[in-house]
């Protein structure tokens, strides 16, 4: 039997290498313990054997990660079977060293605790927790354009100003410049990760143009040219936003270059997440900044003129789009949905462009898209794309709480079809990615009894400065009929719908009330809206106090219903100015009786009414104010990581 070789060593005493030849041990004696270290382990080749031996009283055995106390007596017993063969033929790396946040002097940092600075951390760089006493970094998708490059193309810097959008990864060391001469440091993004991120690095001065990218989908791993800098500084850009296949989470890494011919695994591996930044939603009641309308050919001038008058008391920006640019569509609504993304270090909107595609499709990527203001989209086959996903049919709620849980950031609202009924469905790439930012958890509402389909048809939200802060308004064929029935009770019947337009016919009181066909089109639309109510009430954790009733009647065209008249709840809300379309409801005692109820309603909230006739421009094609309008809103002051999902 061969005589077996041992070492006693302890790992306070500074080692690095073992190596036995013949009958002889020799020790390559180079690493000091790293400031701040607290813990150690020791691995070897596969020809030596390593045995911890300890006091069973005073430590405890590591149960996951093998890391050991460096102030507790514990001795290293180092053996070989067979004596080496060869010199440098078995090693051991004696001892790799931990301290709370800084792996054997070196550490990969970023911006943990969400101050917009990057740290020194406690917390795990490794994980990443929600809430406002969470950790980890945040990560912007870089899908602005801050120069002309092309809006898909990253690889490589054209402005300073891509920086701003990026966050920081700083590679700290500590140590002789001489261990990382020898042990060189490799940074490391994982496969599946690659493609969502990449990874920038000053090459030589700070010309923006010595920046390249040194990891991303095409380069999964960079070797660090220490340089004896003790800081190196990264800058990380988002290339995806989180979708069905990926969680939002991106890793990286950093280890020491294996040893060529030795097959040594990595002593140690530092490894920080970021999670990048979903798109968020903003909810009418959030302070208008700017309203986008349309010119057209056919047209609007008054609608225009009425918009503009509405925006300056709103004190808020107009934007015009040309009919050059819209090329004949109006429907802005439909078109794009703006929101934000956001980190500590920076926030900028992005617009979420819908693959309807109409006259309207370039807009978005080509005056919209800039320096500070991103853009997204989702494409499903055309053979797939459906009035239903059109951005008339996205809203989303302000905040709310629900059987305990909140939602500060509101949850989205997608038009849909009726439960296991079939039908009409906003597509699934669609869904599938507003259901991946999380932070806005999507509720599905019935929306596909509707000619256009849109819920816009028959639900907005308006601020209020009591209760929830809000009221949700829904459309009521009920309301309406109850108002209709109360003015013909006080003898004013013969008064008329439509009185005043050019070219309509009126219809009155009476004949409303009388006609059978309307009456069945609306106790249909009724039902529709109030199953609607149910689940609003449900999963907004609303009570009948926060649901106002907007008298509106519809009309069945095969078997899908339109707006009978304006519809009023198709508004745009503008701060406590509501622009809301002309009913050319029945005159009683020289008043709308449609808009005297609405005011009746809504001012005692503090909110202004404006009625704006939009009769033949946009009502007479299947749309009213708020399919004419869009608007950005300022982003909530929330900040979406210190919620919990």
């Amino acid at each position: 039997m061969t005589k077996q070789r041992v070492l006693q060593v302890s790992p306070l005493r500074p080692r690095n290498a073992i190596c036995v030849v013949g009958t002889e041990v020799f020790l390559d004696i180079h690493r000091s313990i790293p400031r701040g270290a607290t813990s150690f382990d020791v691995h070897g080749t596969s020809g030596v054997r390593v045995h911890i031996i300890y006091n069973h009283d005073l430590v405890r055995e590591p149960m996951s990660e093998p890391r050991w106390p460096l102030d507790a007596k514990i001795e290293i017993t180092i053996t070989m079977d067979f004596p080496s063969e060869t010199v440098n033929d078995n090693k051991v790396r004696l001892v790799t060293f931990f301290a709370p946040s800084n792996l054997s002097g070196v550490s990969l940092d970023t911006d943990t605790n969400r101050t917009g600075v990057v740290e020194s951390s406690e917390a795990d760089k490794s994980k990443w927790t929600w809430g406002p006493d969470g950790h980890g970094a945040v990560l912007l998708v870089n899908c602005d354009r801050d120069s002309h490059r092309t809006q898909d193309s990253h690889l490589w810097l054209s402005s300073f100003l891509d920086l701003q959008d990026m966050s920081l990864m700083i590679l700290r060391t500590q140590g002789p410049s001489a261990l990382f001469a020898e042990n060189k440091l490799v940074l490391q993004v994982p496969a599946s990760d690659a493609d969502k991120v990449r990874v920038f690095h000053a090459a030589g001065n700070d010309s923006y143009s010595q920046y390249k990218p040194v990891l991303g989908p095409d380069k999964l791993s960079y070797v660090v040219d220490h340089a004896s800098r003790q800081e190196i500084t990264f800058y990380v850009e988002g290339l995806a936003f989180p979708d069905q296949d990926f969680s939002g989470l991106v890793f990286f890494s950093v280890t020491p270059a294996a040893i060529p011919g030795t097959g040594d695994t990595p002593v140690f591996t530092d490894t920080v997440v970021f999670r990048v930044s979903p798109w968020i939603m903003t909810p009418n009641t959030l302070q208008p900044l700017e309203v986008f309308v349309c010119r057209d050919a056919n047209p609007n001038v008054d609608f225009l003129s009425a918009m503009r008058a509405l925006v300056k008391k709103a004190n808020c920006k107009l934007t015009v789009c040309p009919q050059l640019e819209n090329r004949r569509d109006r429907w802005i609504q439909d078109e794009l949905e703006f929101g934000y993304v956001e980190a500590p270090h920076k926030l900028f909107p992005v617009v979420f462009d819908s693959p309807r595609n109409r006259g309207l499709q370039n807009f978005p990527l080509r005056r919209i898209l800039g320096p500070d203001f991103g853009y997204v989209t989702r494409e499903p086959p055309k053979s797939q794309v459906s009035g239903l996903d059109s951005f008339g049919n996205l809203d989303v709620s302000p905040p709310v709480m629900v059987q305990g849980k909140e939602y500060p950031l509101g949850r989205i609202l997608i038009g849909s079809f009726f439960p296991r009924s079939g039908g009409r469905r906003m597509a699934k790439v669609i869904r599938d990615f507003l259901y991946a930012q999380v932070v806005q958890a999507p509720v599905e509402v019935y929306s596909d009894w509707l000619n256009v389909g849109h819920v816009d048809e028959f639900l907005t939200f308006v601020p209020a400065s009591d209760r929830k802060g809000f009221r949700l308004l829904l459309a009521s064929p009920r309301a309406c009929y109850q108002l209709f029935e109360e003015k013909q009770q006080q003898g004013h019947g013969d008064a008329a719908q439509f009185t005043g337009l050019a070219g309509m016919a009126i219809i009155t009181i009476d004949e409303i009330l009388a006609n059978e066909t309307l009456r069945r089109s609306n106790r249909y639309a009724q039902n529709c809206i109030d199953w609607n109510r149910k689940i609003l009430k449900q999963q907004l954790g609303l009570s009948e106090e926060d649901i106002i009733d907007i008298p509106q009647l519809f009309v069945l065209r095969d078997s899908y219903a339109d707006s009978f008249f304006p519809d009023l709840v198709n508004l745009v809300v503008l701060g406590t100015h509501l622009g809301i379309p002309k009913p050319f409801g029945p005159i009683v005692d020289g008043q709308c009786c449609l808009e005297e109820k609405v005011r009746s309603l809504l001012e005692p909230l503090g909110l202004t009414c404006t009625f704006i006739n939009d009769f033949f421009s946009y009502f007479e094609l299947a749309g009213d104010v708020h399919c004419g309008t869009n608007v950005l809103r300022k982003p909530f002051s929330f900040q979406w990581w210190n919620m919990i999902p």
